[in-house]
């Protein structure tokens, strides 16, 4: 959506940033009542914290199910507040944004089975210890009955981030390269998608890659664009 940003109180005159305090009202007087200063401008992003000190103090106290499902939870709501264009500035596909989309599809999955082996157990337990500093295990370790649910996450994280790009784009002029590297991110995401996300790690780290020197590129980075390209035209999306 686009906004104004900049807001003024008609109530006391406080002027704030909604782009800083993700709040229509007032900081000074609470009043709802405000003007925008500027241009209306794409923002789709919040201030949300991805915080896990709640669910991670109740490990000793909760089944492992209802651990989950309170990881679950946290990081799902946290997803859904996240955008990436912050008052018309397009922002990175960031570790925080991706950990959490992990935690949320690794604990669904944890939540459902009836018994983890060790090291599905201690993925899900590292995930939910360092997911909210932006913290996710590398592709070597994450165990193959994991991998559906990292690659599903990563697939549908490209696939909201690239939905944002194609906003933030609308009021400048692609090149017919950047479109071409825009769409073709579009089809692996989809891809992945449609293999429910079992793919080999590192193929779903090189989309996550891809899509971050992409984004350096339409932000005017003309060797982060070609290297996008390239990375993209190397990129194999098969069958498990």
């Amino acid at each position: 959506m686009k906004i104004r940003g900049e807001r003024e109180c008609t109530d006391c005159g406080t002027r704030w940033s909604y782009y800083e305090t993700g709040s229509v009202g007032c900081p000074a007087c609470g009043s709802l009542l405000s003007v925008g200063l500027d241009e209306r401008t794409v923002h789709t992003d919040s201030t949300s914290r991805f915080d896990l000190t709640a669910v991670r103090a109740a490990i000793d106290d909760v089944p492992d199910d209802e651990l989950a499902d309170r990881a679950r939870d946290t990081a799902r709501a946290y997803v859904r507040t996240r955008g990436f264009v912050s008052g018309g500035t397009l922002r990175d596909l960031d570790d925080e944004y991706l950990a959490a989309n992990e935690l949320r599809y690794v604990a669904a999955r944890v939540g459902r089975e009836r018994s983890l082996s060790e090291d599905e157990s201690l993925y899900f337990l590292s995930l939910l210890r360092d997911a909210d500093d932006g913290e996710r295990p590398a592709a070597e370790e994450v165990p193959q009955s994991i991998r559906g649910s990292r690659g599903l996450a990563y697939a549908n994280a490209v696939r909201e981030y690239r939905r944002d790009v194609r906003t933030w784009a609308d009021d400048r002029n692609l090149t017919d390269a950047e479109r071409s590297a825009l769409e073709t991110l579009g089809e692996h995401a989809t891809r992945i998608r449609l293999l429910d996300g079992d793919v080999d790690p590192v193929t779903a780290e090189r989309l996550v890659e891809s899509t971050r020197d992409l984004a350096d590129g339409l932000r005017g980075d003309e060797t982060a664009l070609e290297i996008a390209r390239e990375r993209l035209e190397r990129l194999e999306v098969g069958d498990p």
